[in-house]
């Protein structure tokens, strides 16, 4: 089998707020094969530390997580005005209810996905906000 995105890949340097080390391992892995670059946050207070810090296309955002879930952590950023106000969250979750979805888009996050993830879905994921992201980047 081969993967086309993987030998071009998506090119985007991506923040993930994740407590457990065994989906910490998960997200680094596909999104390496995917041609992205990560950090791993864990929790949503280290997070939004290293926000200020550095500087990121995209937040992949677990919403269970201790010292800082990530409802509020996105809550958090998406309060403060400054560059990073406007950065893409996705929800990185098992929790997969529609009321669950909903959620988190009223706390701020821009889309979904439910764990356990796939390599087509992170690839689908991505390729929608890398044509976003660049397309805004652009104009």
């Amino acid at each position: 089998m081969t993967d086309s995105n993987a030998s071009s890949g998506f090119g985007l340097h991506i923040l993930v707020a994740e407590d457990n080390p065994v989906n910490q391992l998960v997200a680094e892995k596909l999104l390496k094969k995917l041609g992205c670059t990560c950090v791993i946050a864990n929790n949503g207070r280290e997070a939004i530390g290293m926000l200020a810090s550095g500087t990121y296309d995209l937040i992949l955002m677990d919403v269970m997580m201790p010292e800082l879930d990530g409802m509020s952590a996105t809550r958090e950023i998406r309060a403060v005005k400054n560059e990073t106000t406007d950065i893409p969250i996705v929800a990185f979750t098992a929790n997969a209810m529609k009321s669950d979805q909903e959620a988190c888009y009223a706390a701020g996050m821009n889309d979904f996905i439910s764990k356990p993830v796939t390599v087509d879905r992170m690839r689908e994921m991505l390729a929608k906000w890398t044509a976003i992201i660049k397309g805004e980047k652009a104009g």
